[in-house]
């Protein structure tokens, strides 16, 4: 191996990219040196040449000791009193004439006096004492500095001070100043104080779990908001239709709703209409806005005029009567309804400052620059459409890639109005969500609306272009080969960069869990297995040929369960997949509840189905998801016909594998369920789906102890076709599929009724 080559395997191990991991096969895979190389270059590392390597590798050995104060520190609540490490440069023998201050300051209760004391010697109160309410300040110096440890770096002395924290804080996020000062131009470019500041999140140890599910079980209903047909919408499923569907399922005393991921997409075929590939998972898709229930829209003589123009209404008939949902038309169609509104709202209620007007700036003023910048993406996105033809940000002119650009902050300046449109709209979004929760809360469901969080954002989406810093490009996040894809998964999003992450503060990720843990009551957060470890395939490179690289899980577990307790939001995580080892432990210690499909929970090896008994207790169990086969499509095979027509098998051995293993678990199922008794010893083995057999598997899954259990609309009424089929772009008609029927038949649907009654009863509800 070359001096370059391990160079580069220093780096990476530092870095946290695995020299190798075991595949769902049981086989070794090593990450090659061409990948590591990627992957750091994607970290915006600089690997060209040795003397840069050897740079990068002592960046990362002393950067704790040459930051002063570490950008944030992740603790639990029951960890304290404090303990925070400072490092300081400063000669050997001059360390008895330093002064070490800090103040840690609650985010929502910053401090009213200066912090610093301007240099001139004054002595701030001593360990112990503080200003209460506003911030608590302390100081040490001289002999009462403890050196907890010490380093040589490049010829500097370092000395390494715990400092400590006598208020018990409750759990939250604060603010750390520390400020040292020496009467001699010590340390660094000849200064004689250093000043930085740092975030302390001080977490619970679990999530939020709500008295009904620590006691109790309950059960929902999965839905594909998209998907519903009603006789009112526009041709897709909106808020008022969920609205609908909250209070049928509470009437059936369901405890939750399952709703897909709600991010924001551009409403364009075929990359941007699935909801797991966002432009941004910090706000919202526009197209679920109930836009006949808006007040500026009744209010608007212009909008009203072409709502009910006869060639509209033949257009909304139109997109209402097709089979496959017309994202692009029905977005064109609201998005001009909505711009006549805004006039309205911004004429009559913005700029004469009326309540309502209030009530917008208030929600403005409190999303801050995230509402800031997300908005004035999308005025860019929209104006380089129009001009330059163009989509992804990176294809925009150089000097509008920068947030801070004076080509994009000039612009800003010029399009305010147009800004403002975009935050209307997630304004209004907020509003029609809130109320559907509310709605849930009231009609006492014990979870409400279940919201899912996609894994990513696209690569030239908003969320991208806002977060370069920390945002790997040059990379997708993915899956190695498995069994379910033979040839590995490109997910098509950038990974964010660990390190970067937490210099950043987590502001990123704290941000996406926070918003979309808002007006829900359950949140399941797709592949938490990233939370540990995330499979990276540099661009160019097959899935075979990526790496995991490993993330700060607990911080980023913390982070998640103080915003479920900020948010009474119970945690399911998605943990299926290539498992690393006690990630489902460490997940139940912070009581997010497994994920667990009825598919492929199996007494391993062994192919026959685990019995209901073996379930955890903490986990949510299901069917089926939107990438698998309905039941109905299950039991005729229609995934693998499916499969086979679009060629997708790599050879006709592995197709009739395939088959042949269907009818095996066909059998194993009707097995599984006379074990339990829920069909007779003498049910034939061979038998079609119905909806007695298709209840029967749900009873199966009642009789778990897992605490939620979640049943698919499209199950119960016998949809054949998956929403999504893994693998495919147009080919398949992924994310476009309506049900069948109208929401209004389904309501009426006697088989919920039963279906409710046969879980209840198992739930013993």
């Amino acid at each position: 191996m070359s001096p370059y080559d391990e160079l580069i395997n220093e780096l990476s191990e530092l870095c946290g990219i695995m020299p190798e991991y075991w595949d769902i096969f049981g086989k070794k895979q090593i990450t090659s040196v061409e990948a590591k190389r990627a992957i750091l270059m994607a970290m915006k590392l600089r690997v060209d040449s040795i003397d840069e390597i050897i740079k990068e590798i002592n960046e990362r050995k002393y950067k704790s000791w040459r930051s002063f104060i570490e950008p944030v520190y992740v603790t639990s609540v029951n960890e304290q009193p404090l303990k925070i490490p400072v490092y300081i440069p400063v000669p050997e023998g001059k360390e008895n004439k330093l002064s070490l201050s800090w103040c840690i300051e609650d985010e929502n209760n910053p401090p009213s006096p200066p912090f610093s004391n301007g240099g001139t010697g004054a002595r701030l109160p001593s360990v112990g004492q503080g200003f209460s309410g506003e911030g608590d300040k302390f100081i040490l110096s001289g002999d009462d500095i403890a050196i907890s440890e010490q380093q040589w770096i490049n010829g500097m002395h370092y000395i390494k001070v715990n400092i400590s924290d006598t208020i018990r804080r409750d759990i939250g996020y604060y603010k750390i100043n520390v400020e040292c000062i020496h009467p001699e131009n010590i340390f660094p470019e000849g200064r004689n104080i250093l000043q930085k500041k740092s975030k302390l999140i001080v977490t619970p140890d679990t999530c939020y779990i709500p008295s009904g599910l620590q006691v109790g079980r309950t059960w929902g209903l999965s839905i594909n908001l998209y998907s519903i047909r009603s006789l009112r919408n526009w041709g897709i499923g909106d808020f008022a239709d969920l609205k609908r569907i909250v209070r049928w399922i509470a009437d059936l005393k369901g405890g939750f709703v399952g709703i897909n991921p709600l991010h924001t997409i551009t409403n364009t075929k075929p990359f941007g209409i699935s909801p797991y590939s966002p432009i941004s998972r910090l706000y919202k898709n526009f197209i679920y806005l109930d836009i006949e229930n808006i007040l500026e829209v009744s209010e608007s003589e212009e909008a009203q005029t072409i709502i009910k123009s006869v060639s509209f209404k033949k257009e909304i008939n139109t997109l209402k009567k097709r089979k496959l949902i017309d994202y692009e038309q029905i977005a064109l169609l609201k998005e001009k309804i909505l711009r006549h509104a805004f006039h309205l709202f911004y004429e009559k209620q913005y700029a004469q400052d009326t309540p309502q007007g209030r009530d917008f700036q208030k929600y403005v003023s409190e999303e801050g620059n995230v509402l800031e910048s997300y908005s004035l993406f999308f005025a860019l996105y929209e104006h380089m459409k129009k001009t330059k033809n163009t989509y992804a940000w990176q294809e925009w002119p150089e000097e509008y890639h920068n947030l801070s650009g004076i080509k994009v902050q000039t612009f800003k300046n010029s399009n305010k109005k147009e800004i403002l449109f975009y935050k209307y709209i997630q304004w209004l979004i907020d509003r029609q969500l809130k109320e559907v929760a509310e709605e849930a809360r009231n009609l006492g469901m014990v979870a409400g609306l279940y919201h899912d969080l996609a894994i990513g954002s696209v690569n030239g989406g908003s969320d991208v272009w806002s977060y370069q810093q920390v945002i790997a490009g040059g990379t997708d996040a993915g899956a190695p080969p498995d069994d379910f894809s033979p040839g590995g998964q490109n997910w098509g999003f950038p990974p964010l960069i660990p390190e970067k992450l937490k210099d950043s503060g987590y502001e990123l990720f704290i941000q996406t869990i926070r918003k979309n843990m808002k007006y829900g009551g359950a949140l399941r957060i797709d592949h938490a297995l990233g939370l540990f470890r995330l499979f990276w395939i540099p661009c160019g490179m097959s899935p075979k040929e990526g790496a995991y690289v490993r993330y700060p899980s607990e911080d980023l577990l913390r982070i998640i369960a103080l915003e479920s307790v900020r948010n009474r939001i119970t945690v399911i995580a998605e943990d299926l997949g290539t498992i690393g080892e006690d990630v489902r432990e460490t997940l139940r210690r912070f009581q997010m509840l497994s994920y667990r499909l009825f598919y492929f929970e199996r007494n391993y090896p062994d192919p026959s189905f685990l019995p209901p008994d073996e379930y955890p207790a903490m986990a949510l169990c299901a069917v089926t998801t939107h990438d698998l086969p309905t039941l109905y499509g299950y039991w005729v095979e229609q995934d693998i016909k499916i499969r086979k027509r679009l060629d997708m098998y790599p050879d006709k051995k592995l197709w009739q594998q395939q088959i042949k293993e269907r009818e095996r678990d066909k059998a194993l199922i009707i097995s599984a369920l006379k074990s339990q008794g829920i069909i007779p010893d003498d049910y034939p083995s061979g038998p079609k789906m119905t909806p007695e057999l298709c209840h029967g598997i749900y009873q199966y899954l009642a009789g778990t102890p897992c605490k939620l259990l979640l049943v698919s609309l499209d199950d119960i009424i016998g949809t054949l076709n998956q929403q999504n089929m893994p693998g495919t772009v147009d080919s398949y008609p992924n994310w476009v599929q309506k049900i069948p029927s109208t929401l209004e038949g389904i309501v009426s649907d006697e088989r919920f009724v039963a279906i409710s009654e046969t879980i209840r009863k198992n739930l013993a509800l």
